[in-house]
């Protein structure tokens, strides 16, 4: 019998950027386990701000790097699947991010695939029904993100 442990929060980045056609597109990173499309998300991080662990965790998974901005943009919760069975409630604050680079190299390059995709596509893709419909507002939306270039500090 599995046993379960409630409420574990989460951050996770996400990656968007406008490409040559201006049309918003997001990154999203294959999952070690089940190589399923998810945002690049993990665990709070101690000494560091949530959106900070987010830059972090986009960083390391998806080699993504640019402005994360300190307001979350959402929520949603997953059954995160541990050893031995167990399992345990997520709830992932989700942040968003601005990419400016995408490094060639990256910490997990060698256990995960990156792809960009419209948030429409993105939104088909994922297993979450609460991601699924954050994701599909975004892209009714997409003018709530365009107000993130105002955030970003001046270079």
């Amino acid at each position: 019998m599995s046993a379960t442990r409630h409420n574990a929060e989460q951050i996770a980045a996400l990656p968007l950027r406008w490409d040559r056609k201006n049309r918003l597109r997001v990154l999203m990173v294959t999952s070690r386990d089940r190589g399923r499309w998810i945002m690049p998300k993990g665990w709070t991080m101690d000494g560091k701000k949530p959106w900070q662990a987010a830059k972090i965790e986009a960083l390391e998974e998806a080699g993504a790097v640019g402005f994360v901005s300190d307001q979350p943009i959402g929520n949603y919760h997953y059954m995160k699947e541990l050893a031995k069975g167990q399992s345990v409630l997520c709830r992932v604050t989700v942040y968003p991010m601005i990419v400016d680079e995408l490094k060639l190299r990256w910490k997990e390059r060698e256990q995960r695939k990156r792809h960009w995709f419209s948030l429409e596509e993105a939104a088909k893709l994922v297993e979450e029904k609460a991601l699924m419909t954050m994701l599909q507002d975004l892209a009714q939306t997409p003018d709530i993100l365009t107000a993130l270039e105002d955030l970003r500090p001046a270079a």
